[in-house]
């Protein structure tokens, strides 16, 4: 399974109805379940952005598929990383000349 980090920022519609922000984080860990990818944490930050999450998908195009179900919502607009670990990012590095 691949790691991503998802950093998301309410959108007017989001804030405006903050008090069920965590209903949504909710209906979100449906959603990618439902997709076949494992929502390991989310976090309300402050800052730049409103809230982290990190999961797993079995691939790009399952991260893809969930950001863009997400967004279609309205009430959040994301920016999602690839992360690798320790272990994935030395397997690269052997590939290098």
């Amino acid at each position: 399974m691949a790691s991503f980090v998802m950093l998301a920022r309410f959108t007017e519609q989001g804030i405006k109805t903050v008090n069920q922000t965590t209903k949504r984080a909710e209906a979100f860990r449906d959603m990618a379940k439902k997709m076949g990818v494992t929502v390991k944490e989310i976090y309300w930050t402050l800052g730049r952005f409103d809230v982290v999450g990190i999961f797993e998908a079995p691939d790009d195009e399952t991260a893809t598929r969930l950001m863009l179900s997400v967004g279609s919502l309205g009430n959040v607009k994301t920016e999602t990383l690839r992360a690798y670990s320790a272990q994935e990012m030395g397997q690269l590095l052997k590939g290098m000349k």
